[in-house]
């Protein structure tokens, strides 16, 4: 660690190397625990809200996105305090630790309103909403600023990149495979599980221990990497001059593509994962033996982005095989949904999972290895950013990152909320009794939507300013003047 004074340098660059296998399986089992809450908070929150509490659809969506687009502000200011943080645990462990008992507060309190007006209950889903996910930026934030900390391997960023978004799928479809084959089966009173208050009563404490013990697990696996980590010298600054260097690291063409892309990819994420049960009641008409059995297609397809992504990373260019994978997975979408559209599918029953499942399974595929190969350039742009400011702000990109995931996953609910107004969908209609033209509109409108932005997002991929070489180039002019005693300071 760095000298108080601020008169010693610390480490401007770390090692390229290869981290161990259980560095590498604790740090990304940390991602249990976002893949939990954004599982069941994506998937179930407007279904509970809206068809369990009785609550409208549009108001739910905008108060969901109000809560997470205000939210989304903290994001930055905790990269910015993340970065700046001095301990003798590092400038993130101390916030990966403190994170979890607000974590698991505040996702209890959101699963369980008083009773009360309607009013009252969408006044508790925004403030529990905000607690929730400020707890979450806490914890996920200085994680994914290890990312380019562990190592500047090129390659290995994308591997551990992609450990990361295995296990936190496996904890989001755990999540899912629980609610829909235990928690949230039919019952006497409840025909249709997914109306039963007190099954989400119960996901809600279970989905809270398990993002607990993620977290702590990955604090504890990593924390004998603190004394490799880069060490930074802080200075005190006026809040002002902090805003402007802000400023300075942001205004960076590889962040930006990396952000707009992001806008349109976690958009149609947030679309897709709140109106998941809405498909599988409404449209796909999946039987509760069939719900259980789909988190397990899904994770065949994230485990294939796992083992798709890095090699696709290490053979061709990042940016070009993400466009590719974005492209080819909104076409898939697209063609189970014209299957659907054209009344070519099977009649509901096993024969039509036989069809469908193997294209969510490639679906997903496709998805993840896009978000891996996103998320890996993120870390790329650190260095990018290091050469051209002098300082290290691993923090403030995946805050900035993370800031998108947060304000589109809010907007896709919205925008999901308002899909479901504008079909008709939006109060509660027995699956059995729906309108056959609200259901063909219904999907309609999506995968309008979804194709229009998955189009866009894949565009843009194809502007990141820079791949393999001049990553290399950076890392070998940054090692020299390390050498040199060049300082490295976050001001």
């Amino acid at each position: 660690m760095s000298d108080p004074t601020g008169d010693t340098a610390g480490v401007a660059v770390p090692v390229k190397r290869r981290l161990r296998r259980g560095v590498t399986l604790a740090y990304g089992f940390g991602s249990v625990a976002y893949g939990a809450k954004d599982a069941a908070f994506g998937t179930f929150l407007l279904i509970y809200y809206n068809q369990v509490l009785g609550l409208n659809s549009f108001k739910v969506g905008l108060v969901i996105m109000a809560a997470l687009v205000f939210d989304a502000f903290i994001d930055p200011m905790v990269g910015v305090l993340s970065d700046r943080t001095r301990s003798r645990w590092g400038r993130r462990h101390p916030w990966l630790y403190a994170s979890a008992l607000p974590i698991a507060i505040g996702w209890l309190l959101l699963w369980n309103p008083p009773a009360g007006s309607e009013t009252l209950r969408l006044g508790w889903l925004f403030l529990t909403a905000v607690v929730t996910r400020s707890a979450v930026s806490c914890f996920e934030v200085p994680s994914q600023a290890l990312t380019p900390e562990l190592t500047t391997d090129y390659d290995e960023r994308t591997r551990i990149t992609a450990y990361r978004y295995l296990f936190g799928w496996a904890g989001g479809l755990a999540i899912v495979l629980l609610a829909y084959g235990v928690l949230l089966t039919a019952r006497p009173d409840y025909p249709n599980g997914l109306f039963n208050p007190a099954g989400y009563h119960q996901l809600a404490l279970v989905s809270a221990v398990v993002m607990v013990v993620a977290i702590l697990v990955s604090a504890f696996g990593t924390h004998g990497e603190i004394s490799r980590l880069p060490q930074v010298d802080t200075q005190p600054q006026p809040f002002g001059a902090v805003m402007g260097e802000l400023w300075q690291t942001l205004h960076n063409r590889g962040f930006v593509v990396l952000i707009l892309a992001g806008v349109c990819a976690y958009t149609n994420q947030g679309i897709s994962y709140a109106l998941a049960n809405y498909f599988y009641a409404y449209a796909w008409q999946l039987s509760p033996g069939a719900l259980q059995l789909l988190p397990i297609t899904l994770f065949l397809g994230a485990t294939a982005a796992f083992l798709i992504a890095p090699r696709i990373g290490r053979t061709t260019s990042k940016p070009r095989a993400a466009c590719v994978f974005v492209l080819s997975g909104a076409t898939v979408y697209a063609g189970f949904c014209a299957l659907f559209l054209l009344g070519l599918l099977p009649p509901p029953g096993w024969t039509r999972v036989a069809v469908l499942f193997p294209l969510f399974a490639i679906q997903t595929a496709l998805s993840v290895s896009s978000f891996i190969l996103g998320a890996s350039m993120m870390a790329d742009v650190v260095e990018e950013s290091q050469v051209r400011t002098g300082r290290r702000n691993e923090g403030v990109f995946f805050a900035g990152s993370f800031f998108v995931q947060k304000c589109t996953s809010g907007l896709g609910i919205a925008v999901a909320g308002g899909i479901l107004a504008l079909v008709g969908l939006q109060d509660k209609i027995d699956p059995a009794t729906a309108s056959p033209d609200k259901v063909h509109n219904f999907v309609l409108t999506f995968i309008l939507i979804y194709g229009t932005l998955a189009a866009v997002a894949a565009f843009l991929f194809t502007k990141f300013p820079f791949g393999r070489a001049e990553h290399e180039a950076r890392l070998s002019g940054l090692a020299a003047a390390e050498n040199e005693g060049a300082p490295h300071i976050i001001g």
